[in-house]
């Protein structure tokens, strides 16, 4: 049931935490066959972001590009051989724990049973060993399945999806890690259901079921197949830097420079095609204006709102995701962490020994923790989380939100 042949379309807004992955992901550029065109740019203006669907036309690899074959992906042991140090932290980062087939104890923060109650449903989540089951009951009757995947890390929780006549469903209810309890997966209506098969949980459809699996897993799409049962749990190296057979096989052969172009180079990228790959699962700016999405939701979208700040376009080229987020390295929580980044431009010295060139503003509150206040965090409601705004500007309190 699972081999389904891929079809390259428009993206829709998928219901939700099942689409959104980790905050903070690696750029890399495509060196297979050839690099990925650089993004448009009109008059030397700021670059242009590009949507997904372009991307994945014009690019040789790209994140959720499925066209290798699953014969060509070598997993995260043979990228260790050489690249011992990064493959180490990476298997600690957000990314690296998007998704997971065992419900093993760091999911619903180790209880052994949760309940919910909607309407005239009651829920019940129970584990047993590393298997949880999810069931609802209406008083009369009920229903219950094994959950077999849960994508996200665990920051704001858990959104579980189980198998049904051969159909992938995604759970009514997400685990939220900041009341440690159940409540309705962003997206879900808060409806009263016809039936209890309804109540548990919404079907995905394949091209759905096809992109959250492409941003939570490994190689859920090959030769342009879908077959989630094959996909590897998480973001691995391959996730990002492509399939690595090729490269393996010239590194092995002595031919370096071979090796080399064989394999995804992140510094191929001008600054809107790196922002643009992180964005092929956070969603570029290209992305939101064809899905049309506005408001506190787009928060989310981080690649996006970093697009509309000032410190992008005015930057030359220095600000990117991984100007501020190694991809390597678990995400850093600590705003005084990114100070440091803030700095390199907005610091007395840098503006007095940069005259002529463009003005960079010195902030006259403080120098320290310049994120808290330049980038604030927005709740959505519902998500039982607050996300970062990546909108840096100055924001001021009760301001609206900009879209």
């Amino acid at each position: 049931m699972w081999n389904m042949a891929k079809k390259h379309k428009k993206w829709s807004l998928a219901g939700g935490m099942l689409c959104f992955v980790a905050f903070g992901w690696l750029t890399a550029a495509s060196a297979q066959s050839k690099s990925p065109s650089p993004s448009r740019n009109l008059s030397n203006s700021v670059p242009i972001s590009l949507s997904t669907s372009d991307r994945l036309e014009d690019a040789t690899w790209w994140p959720t590009k499925g066209t290798a074959a699953r014969n060509e992906y070598m997993g995260t042991s043979e990228c260790e051989m050489c690249h011992a140090d990064k493959a180490a932290s990476q298997v600690q980062t957000e990314m690296a724990k998007a998704s997971t087939r065992s419900m093993d104890l760091s999911r619903l923060d180790g209880q052994p049973r949760v309940t919910f109650h909607q309407g005239r449903y009651d829920y019940e989540l129970i584990r047993s060993g590393n298997t949880v089951t999810e069931s609802v009951t209406d008083g009369h009757a009920s229903i219950s399945q094994p959950l077999i995947f849960a994508f996200g890390q665990g920051v704001v929780g858990h959104t579980f999806l189980y198998q049904r006549a051969g159909n992938l469903y995604e759970s009514h209810l997400s685990y939220y890690s900041a009341i440690k309890g159940l409540d309705i997966t962003t997206g879900h209506p808060k409806a009263d259901f016809a039936d209890l098969s309804q109540a548990l949980g919404r079907r995905l459809d394949q091209q759905e079921a096809e992109r959250c699996f492409g941003c939570h897993s490994t190689a859920s799409t090959t030769s342009n197949l879908f077959d989630p049962t094959q996909a590897v749990a998480g973001v691995t190296c391959e996730a990002c830097h492509g399939p690595g057979s090729r490269h393996v096989r010239a590194m092995e052969a002595g031919q370096m420079e071979q090796g080399k172009r064989s394999i995804v180079n992140p510094a191929n990228l001008d600054p809107a095609s790196s922002v643009d790959f992180c964005g092929a699962c956070h969603r570029t700016s290209g992305d939101v204006i064809q899905i049309n999405t506005t408001g506190v939701e787009t928060v989310r979208f981080q690649p996006f709102r970093l697009e509309q700040s000032g410190c992008w376009k005015r930057a030359n080229k220095r600000l990117t995701c991984v100007t501020c987020h190694d991809p390597h390295e678990p995400l850093v929580h600590d705003v005084g962490h990114y100070d440091q980044v803030c700095l390199r431009c907005h610091s007395q010295a840098l503006r007095q020994g940069q005259r002529g060139g463009p003005r960079n503003l010195v902030c006259k509150v403080s120098q320290v923790n310049c994120a808290k206040c330049h980038m604030p965090k927005v709740e959505i409601p519902g998500m039982h989380h607050a996300f970062a705004d990546h909108w840096i500007r100055i924001a001021r309190e009760n301001e609206p939100y900009p879209n």
